[in-house]
């Protein structure tokens, strides 16, 4: 059905705003993560901890983030998307508090696990209520806030840690700045927590529930009364093979949704094998050799997120005029390159400026690309009838691979036969290989979602797979 004229007219300031503060909890996710990077050195110091103890202590909160997007589907669907995000805050005031009073390096872990759970919701749960409440036409760029909020974050947290070490010792970072580095934290999850209770409930999981009135009454303030009539109709139309399997979910083993949850969950752990996570929690120790020392390497990197803010604001430009696909293919090409030259400095062991720089290129390049573009792929691509439990899935797969990848980063830096032959720039080149396969296989399975609705997503992944939906007579078995 073509849109009417009333289906056409938004309350934007509303999307905005009920989306800004959604998209809070991609700035915790950011700063959660990425406080680690200034803190891994002097925490490695205070414990004595070894190489794969090291890579624990970073990707112990990875670990937590896929118990947390595995359990987000489930808390999404039971209790909402809201008071999901409300649960995520509260997780994560615990993990700042906790991780930054630890006495021993387990106690540490087991709060920053803690914290992973709260990253894992929020990264399941943000944009899925955001892509929910944004009408389809601004979708790309209200679910392309939650990874500009991430970038925030991160960066947010790269200017404290940088503050908290200026002037400060080494002996001084070891003993007690790290701790004030993961206390920080609890300011910005007590103000998404506080937020929270600004907005309203997702319409789609209010008409799931059959709560009709208070679904119509969100969306007439989305838009107007005639269009919430509408939509609303539309949901429950996409949620009918739902409905009919009231005692048993829609079964994700049909060749049609089985294929989406493949695809969606390669791209979603893709994402990962493009070493974001290594250049997020690890720039200053990348940095630290070729820098002069901690307080210049955590300087440059904050420079590393400035530029990230930069990219992912060029990428939410870009994502809903040019399409998903092309800001992929372009953006994986510059993730390569930079990968490559930052190799080649550590393989040459060049001072000076050519690392930032190549840095700086990569995560302009992977925020439009697999920052921007592949968040809102993820969002978008799975059916309304199995959203909640692919989207866990996709994610805790995600956050699988991110756990892999952070946890043996420093063994293979530490390796003796990669440094002796590599001096640091095997991993690097890696990457850089790894984007360009992944690159190829979401060109040629995923279709360009820009301009379609939630409830049409299904049939358009069914003509890109050439498969048939749900419900209609299937010709190829499981």
């Amino acid at each position: 059905m073509s849109p009417t004229p009333q289906a056409l007219s938004h309350n934007f300031s509303y999307i905005i705003r009920i989306c800004c503060i959604a998209a809070l909890g991609g700035i915790l996710l950011g700063y959660d993560t990425a406080v680690i990077s200034g803190a891994i050195g002097p925490i490695r110091d205070h414990f004595g901890l070894t190489a794969a103890e090291t890579g624990w202590a970073v990707s112990s909160v990875v670990f937590g983030s896929i118990l947390g997007a595995i359990s987000a589907g489930w808390s999404a669907l039971k209790y909402g998307r809201r008071n999901t995000l409300f649960i995520t805050a509260i997780l994560f005031i615990i993990s700042a508090i906790g991780s930054a009073l630890a006495t021993t390096f387990t106690f540490y872990v087991l709060l920053r696990i803690v914290g992973g759970v709260a990253v894992g919701l929020a990264c399941v749960v943000s944009p899925m209520y955001m892509s929910e409440v944004a009408p389809q036409d601004f979708r790309g760029r209200a679910v392309s806030m939650f990874q500009q909020s991430a970038v925030i974050g991160q960066t947010g947290v790269f200017y404290v840690n940088y503050l908290i070490s200026k002037g400060m010792s080494e002996a001084w970072l070891v003993d007690l700045g790290w701790r004030w580095m993961l206390g920080s934290e609890m300011l910005p999850a007590l103000l998404f927590a506080i937020l929270l209770f600004m907005i309203p409930e997702s319409p789609r999981w209010l008409v799931l529930k059959g709560r009709l009135d208070q679904a119509r009454t969100t969306l007439a303030r989305i838009s107007n009364p005639e269009h919430a009539d509408r939509l609303i109709g539309e949901i429950q139309d996409s949620l009918k093979d739902s409905r009919t399997a009231s005692k048993s979910k829609v079964s994700l083993r049909s060749p049609l949704l089985f294929s989406i949850l493949v695809i969606g969950t390669f791209v979603a752990a893709a994402q990962q094998l493009t070493g974001i996570n290594v250049i997020m929690y690890y720039t200053p120790e990348i940095l630290k050799p070729i820098a002069g020392g901690t307080e210049n390497a955590l300087f440059q990197t904050t420079f590393v997120g400035v530029v990230f803010i930069m990219g992912n604001a060029l990428g939410m430009y870009l994502i809903d005029r040019v399409g998903r696909l092309p800001l992929m293919k372009y953006g994986t090409f510059g993730c390569a390159f930079g990968m490559f030259i930052v190799g080649y400095v550590l393989y040459q062991q060049t001072e000076g400026y050519m690392a930032l720089f190549a840095l700086c290129l990569y995560v302009v390049a992977y925020a439009t690309s697999w920052g921007c573009a592949c968040w809102t792929m993820i969002s978008e691509i799975f059916p309304n009838s199995i959203r909640t439990r692919a989207m866990s899935i996709a994610v805790g797969a995600q956050w699988f691979t991110g756990f892999i990848v952070t946890q043996t980063f420093p063994m293979l830096n530490d390796n003796a036969f990669l440094q002796a032959h590599f001096n640091g720039a095997f991993s690097f080149w890696l990457f850089a290989v790894l984007s360009l396969i992944c690159m190829m296989v979401v060109v040629k399975y995923v279709p360009e979602t820009k301009g379609v609705s939630l409830e049409n997503m299904e049939e358009v992944m069914a003509g890109k797979l050439g498969r048939k939906k749900v419900g209609q007579p299937q010709t190829v078995a499981v």
